[in-house]
């Protein structure tokens, strides 16, 4: 399985969850854009399709992407264009120190992580979080929905059950 992530140096380098991830040789890093693979899932917070247990090929046969960047510019990034297959994760609460307890507000690993789960490669996705002392703690803040958006086999009703997981949030 490819697992990327395409770095934009933009966060504190010892706060940052890809550097641990590359340094661990768990992903693949990119540094060039162009770089891309043509077909990869990306994980992109404002794509319209949202990801499902149906991408689970695609990650196969071409990888998955995140792309670390800041927060604060994250509406600049994602405004470019990047190659691959556009997705959004359904909604989750972040379990990261920086972010806990928010909204959609993922570290490059609880991405990847989320995505793997659903996918169903549930243990590379624990294999992901092992590295990081709250890695089980997005587990389990998550455990219900990731539990269930794995279960689900077309986009439409994904969008049910993540409006019954955070019915405010989505409306």
């Amino acid at each position: 399985m490819k697992l990327y992530i395409y770095f934009m140096k933009q966060d504190d380098p010892k706060k940052c969850t890809s550097n641990k991830l590359k340094r661990l040789k768990l992903v693949k890093p990119i540094f060039n854009k162009m770089r891309v693979p043509r077909k990869v899932i990306v994980l992109n917070p404002f794509a319209r399709e949202v990801f499902f247990s149906g991408d689970r090929k695609n990650i196969e046969q071409s990888g998955l992407l995140t792309i670390d960047c800041s927060w604060k510019r994250v509406q600049d990034v994602f405004s470019q264009r990047f190659k691959g297959i556009q997705r959004r994760l359904p909604t989750l609460l972040a379990a990261n120190p920086v972010n806990y307890g928010h909204i959609h507000k993922l570290s490059s690993v609880e991405a990847l992580a989320a995505a793997l789960y659903i996918a169903n490669f549930k243990e590379k996705a624990k294999e992901m979080l092992k590295p990081f002392k709250w890695g089980w703690v997005f587990l389990e803040l998550n455990r219900e929905p990731l539990d269930e958006y794995a279960t689900v086999k077309n986009v439409a009703y994904m969008r049910e059950v993540e409006e019954a997981y955070f019915p405010s949030i989505n409306q």
